[in-house]
């Protein structure tokens, strides 16, 4: 046990008892700072926790409990003292920062434990008297340059140094009295090393004989070499994910310090059979999957000395490729967001592709866009990337952001022959209209569709459909309410439609799902596809959002995006799926996807519809997911399905977007065929859900020869979205542009007021 007394106005001790030692031995506590303000203190706190998180060294629940019971200690000093109990034990050093700015360090109360070819995060105590907001630096004699792994040929160099300064931290000082920074070091040895650690504020403060170095002598851990057999379910070798913690919950490798093919934002790796990883003895937990179609298995591994294996295999609960529907994200990236801008300007098609297997996603669709495009842009070729092999593929195409017409939507385009609109070379003459870039795109035979739909169309109701009108001022669906009324010329001249399909999955289901149901309603035929947006709605790992297209067993992209603009597929997070959707009146039947997906009756028709259905859903409730509200992340998950604490979840009938039949499924992975019958009494389509988890594209039940006119009100909510979207996107169009976007939507508006003639009923 170690005491440590708090008497800077506090008049009292507290007794704690100390998780981490000293320096080999009881070792002096740091000074406790007074903390005159609770509130910004508790704000660097938070910010400290959430950093050491990022960097794979997180708070244990205890350590947090214990600092979120401190915090709400009223008095101050008494507050801070508490947290200050906590922090110190991962202190390596303590800073003093006097009135002059003259710098004095200490040792502090954690371990000097560095990792083998490894980085470990430590916390910096800094006693701030000056208030100085200057970034505070670290060097050392035996440290490479910051941002470089020391080399093996320079003999006393062994260390690398680096404060953590990205967010939610900043390079710079807070200027408050007290605050914690996390510092970042790197081992290239194993055994003891020393090392001199010297910190200053800048010049004039770098004051030696005011003690601004101390000398550590660190004990690095050896790092064992663990050889991985990765195998699928049939036993033949395979790229798997990898999250590996210790006992303390640190992360291995440590994330902020990785390169690609590892990604700094993730806790997991992505390792293929006969590969390997570094870690020092010890026990760890190991969790292994390969995508949402297979089960997770975790397993409490030690690590011994001396080399030794890992042997893991998928296991399955659902393979909907055996089946015929495959897989792909239609929106990732390989720059931008969170990835970063060094050594190189994003990352290269050998590490998407990695991770393209390692989450058993069958195609991806690496999208260029503004961050690093002259750089990105050399990858393009108009066909499959060398690193794809079948049924793995990795394809480079085009999202507009950033750039042109993202202004009133970003728009992605797949299947391009030509990656650069006609008059440059780059990313900087691109028409401002979604409709320019779309007749230039559907030229060539692409195919199109609004990013991240629901973006600019947040509405406060969770009803659909609903008839608010939204903003129309983001970066999501927005022009898509006029350019869907539009068809363009194609490859052979003759009129196609100017969108495919609107994107789906990686934005608030009500907010996305809302202006596709009215649309249809109208009686266009817009079809859904799934999407990441990855690394930046979501960084957690491609193909949180996809589609399941079904295809022959020799099939590729340009298949796979037919597929999507034929809407033979369904939608959703991988962890419910809606197969082989049909519907059948008098011996006629139609399938989702083929023949146009419509149904021809003579009269009102009592129809019966089809599915076959899986999900799963672990036994334990998640109440961290099913709790938010439908606009916070995960926007589409299961587990916002269940039905209370059962395994649970409804599997619905869409009749113009209203459900009109509903089933109870039990999601344990088993596959169950489900039908429903409902009357259609006028030209309509159907569609089934699992809400907000997965979704099927249409079937068009067309009555008496009619088109689809399903309602009034949403025709009129589409016309007065018209209206709202200019009020918006007009300050984007200049000189011929404005022309054009005037023509545009006054065409929108003609076609919407001749279907809201057309139409009967409410």
């Amino acid at each position: 046990m170690r005491t440590r007394c708090f008497v800077s106005g506090l008049g009292l001790c507290l007794g704690l008892v100390l998780g981490t030692g000293g320096w080999g031995g009881l070792q002096a506590a740091l000074p406790v700072v007074v903390v005159p303000e609770l509130q910004p203190f508790q704000a660097q706190v938070r910010r400290v926790a959430d950093a050491l998180t990022v960097v794979g060294a997180p708070l244990s629940p205890a350590e947090r409990a214990t600092i979120d019971a401190a915090l709400a200690e009223t008095d101050p000093s008494l507050a801070s003292a508490k947290v200050q109990a906590v922090l110190d034990a991962r202190t390596l050093v303590g800073v003093h920062i006097n009135p002059e700015m003259r710098v004095k360090v200490q040792p502090g109360e954690a371990k000097p434990m560095l990792v083998e070819g490894g980085w470990t995060a430590f916390l910096v105590k800094v006693h701030n008297e000056a208030g100085t907001t200057a970034p505070l630096r670290v060097k050392s004699p035996q440290a490479e340059r910051l941002h470089e792994a020391p080399s093996s040929t320079v003999g006393d160099r062994w260390l690398a140094t680096e404060f953590f300064s990205a967010a939610p931290l900043r390079v710079e000082l807070g200027g408050l009295p007290l605050e914690y920074r996390v510092l970042q070091l790197y081992s290239r040895d194993r055994g003891s090393r020393e090392a001199k650690l010297a910190f200053d504020v800048g010049q004039g403060t770098q004051d030696l004989g005011f003690r601004g170095e101390t000398d550590v002598l660190f004990q690095c851990r050896a790092a064992e070499v663990i050889r991985l057999r990765i195998l699928d379910e049939h036993g033949a070798p395979t790229t798997g994910s990898l999250n590996v913690t210790d006992a303390l919950g640190h992360v291995f490798p440590a994330p902020s310090k990785r390169l690609a093919p590892d990604f700094f934002f993730h806790t997991q790796v992505y390792r293929g059979d006969g590969e390997e990883l570094r870690l020092p003895t010890g026990k760890y937990t190991v969790e292994f999957r390969r995508g949402p179609e297979s089960e997770v298995e975790r397993r409490v591994v030690e690590v011994r000395p001396g080399p030794q294996e890992w042997s893991f295999q998928v296991k399955r609960w659902i393979d909907p490729a055996k089946l015929g529907w495959i897989s792909g994200d239609h929106h990732i990236h390989a720059a931008g967001c969170a990835h970063y801008n060094k050594p190189t300007e994003g990352v290269h098609a050998p590490d998407m592709m990695r991770h393209v297997l390692g989450e058993d996603l069958k195609v991806g669709a690496n999208l260029t866009w503004g961050p690093c495009f002259d750089y990105q842009k050399q990858f393009f070729r108009g066909v499959d990337d060398p690193v794809s092999r079948f049924p793995y593929l990795l394809r480079y195409d085009i999202e507009v952001s950033g750039f042109g017409s993202h202004e009133s939507g970003h728009l992605c385009l797949l299947r391009l022959k030509d990656q650069m609109y006609p008059g440059g070379d780059s990313k900087h003459h691109w028409p401002k209209l979604c409709l320019n870039t779309l007749a230039w795109a559907k030229r060539q035979g692409a195919l199109t569709g609004p990013a991240h739909s629901g973006w600019g169309l947040e509405v406060k109701t969770r009803d659909l459909p609903n008839f608010e009108i939204p903003p129309f001022n983001g970066i999501g669906a927005n022009e898509y309410i006029v350019d869907v009324t539009h068809e363009v010329p194609g490859p052979d001249g003759k009129p196609v439609p100017a969108v495919d399909f609107m994107s789906t999955v990686d934005t608030p289901y009500v907010w996305e799902l809302n202006i596709w149901y009215h649309t249809l309603n109208a009686g266009f035929r817009t079809r859904i596809s799934g999407e990441t947006d990855f690394p930046c709605i979501y960084g957690d790992r491609v193909g949180l959002g996809r589609s399941y297209v079904k295809l022959p067993p020799r099939w590729s992209y340009e298949d796979w995006c037919e597929g999507i603009r034929a809407g033979r597929n369904y939608v959703g997070d991988g962890f419910s799926h809606l197969l082989d959707f049909k519907v059948e009146a008098s011996g006629v039947r139609a399938e989702m996807g083929v023949a146009g997906s419509e149904l021809a009756v003579p009269s009102t028709t009592r129809v019966r519809a089809s599915v076959r259905v899986a999900a799963r859903l672990d036994e334990t409730p998640d109440t961290a997911i099913s709790s938010r509200h439908y606009s916070e992340k995960p926007y589409w998950h299961v587990e916002r399905a269940r039905q209370g604490s059962t395994r649970q979840v409804p599997v619905e009938l869409l009749r113009n977007g209203v459900p009109v039949a509903r089933q109870m499924i039990e999601a344990d992975g088993s596959m169950k065929d489900l039908s429903f019958e409902v009357e259609v009494g006028q030209s309509s389509w159907l569609a089934v859900r699992i809400l907000p988890s997965a979704h099927t594209n249409p079937i068009w039940v067309t009555v008496g020869g009619k088109p689809v006119r399903a309602s009034r009100r949403s025709i009129q909510w589409c016309l007065d979205s018209v209206d709202q979207c200019w009020k918006n996107k007009e300050r984007f169009l200049k000189g011929a542009e404005h022309a054009q976007g005037v023509a545009a939507y006054d065409h929108a508006r003609k076609v919407y007021r001749e279907r809201l003639n057309e139409a009967s009923g409410d």
